[in-house]
């Protein structure tokens, strides 16, 4: 649950664990408190992990390291895809 009451996921499995009907159930908010899911501030709308799909450290995709003029690709995921590890290369300057 967040901490205005809203379901999130329905298990810790259902976001991590690579379950296909895995979907995020509430608004994610940024630190400014923006909603995630539908600011245009936020036209990718990613989760950066650096993980595999098991949850391990991507050691060759985790952006650590990353200067702005680098060509570096780390691991994330769509917030939409439900699968919160499934993860993708995306380039690290990627917005």
């Amino acid at each position: 649950l967040s901490p205005q009451g809203q379901l999130l996921a329905k298990s810790w499995s259902s976001l991590f664990g690579g379950q296909s009907g895995a979907a995020l159930q509430g608004p994610i908010y940024s630190f400014n408190g923006r909603n995630v899911l539908t600011d245009p501030l936020w036209p990718r709308r990613l989760a950066w992990h650096g993980s595999t799909p098991r949850g391990s450290h991507a050691r060759r995709w985790d952006c650590q390291g990353w200067r702005s003029s680098g060509t570096a690709e780390g691991m994330a995921t769509a917030l939409g895809e439900g699968q919160l590890l499934a993860g993708h290369r995306h380039n690290c300057s990627t917005p």
